[in-house]
């Protein structure tokens, strides 16, 4: 399966956005790309910093004018895209939704985000609802592709439910970065963690990762912030962890990855984790928690 990569800078121009994405999907498919990943909420600005009510003009259907735009582009190149909308869904009802476009533009899936933020600058729950779908791999004609959404890759039950649901790779868009008043030191450790949890969940279900940020700095418009500069650093791991492909922190880059799918089952017969699971014994993770 070969699976590209796009991070990429983004501005308050929505248009030049979609242009940009449209030229570096060409390019993917151009080097032999079958799957497209783009970042989280890749049409505009990551427009969580703030909590304003007009930002909610940017929301639109599914289908709609993105899946509409995509499909016609998927369709043209013969790539399966892998997109991040931000869905309207009814009045006053909106998700945080990917999207597959299968290579005949048709939408293979989607999947609504199911862990919801609310911190200083990722202010998400005001916009969105939690997903209602469940965790779910989408059915495509390279494979089944698991593909969760940003905050969802810190939560390991999400990643084993795509792999037990038959995922053969967990894919996901995300836009993660900095705040100005870190240290050095508190950054590389945030940066390290983001990574290492992923290379967890990859180790623990025998599966690659493929995670996909935006870069570049963007202004928080209340200023009370710095805003946040995302850190980029896009990457690939196998089903053991191991880093394939890492990206720069401040660069737009784009990268095509092929991925060995023969080395899950592989992986799986070495270390069958899968076999060993006390599945009988896991009933309190329903729970929030025990004391």
């Amino acid at each position: 399966m070969k699976i590209g990569l796009i991070q990429q800078k983004n501005t308050s121009d929505i248009a030049d956005n979609i242009r940009k994405l449209d030229a570096n999907i060409r390019s993917c498919a151009e080097q032999g790309a079958e799957v497209v990943v783009l970042q989280e909420l890749h049409n505009s600005l990551y427009f969580c910093q703030t909590e304003t009510t007009s930002v909610f003009d940017l929301a639109e259907t599914i289908p709609g004018p993105s899946t509409n735009h995509f499909a016609e582009v998927a369709e043209e190149l013969g790539v399966i895209l892998v997109l991040s909308l931000f869905e309207k869904r009814a009045p006053g009802l909106y998700h945080n939704t990917a999207v597959v476009i299968e290579k005949d533009g048709e939408i293979a899936g989607i999947y609504r985000k199911m862990h919801i933020p609310d911190d200083p600058a990722y202010y998400e729950k005001f916009y969105f609802t939690p997903g209602d779908l469940g965790f779910h791999p989408i059915e495509t004609s390279v494979g089944r592709l698991g593909v969760l959404v940003c905050w969802d890759q810190w939560y390991p039950e999400a990643a084993r439910l795509m792999a037990m649901g038959g995922a053969d790779v967990l894919i996901y868009p995300t836009a993660i970065g900095w705040e100005s008043s870190d240290s050095a030191e508190e950054k590389e450790r945030q940066k390290d963690a983001w990574i290492t949890v992923q290379r967890g969940h990859a180790i623990a279900n025998g599966l690659p990762v493929v995670t996909v940020n935006r870069t570049g700095h963007e202004v928080d418009p209340s200023g009370q912030t710095n805003g946040i500069q995302f850190w980029g650093n896009s990457f690939v791991v196998g089903p053991q962890g191991e880093m394939l492909k890492e990206l720069s922190n401040d660069n737009e880059e784009i990268y095509i990855v092929d991925i060995d799918q023969t080395r899950t089952e592989k992986v799986r017969r070495w270390w069958p984790f899968f076999r060993d699971r006390r599945t009988d014994a896991f009933e309190d993770l329903t729970k929030r928690f025990l004391i």
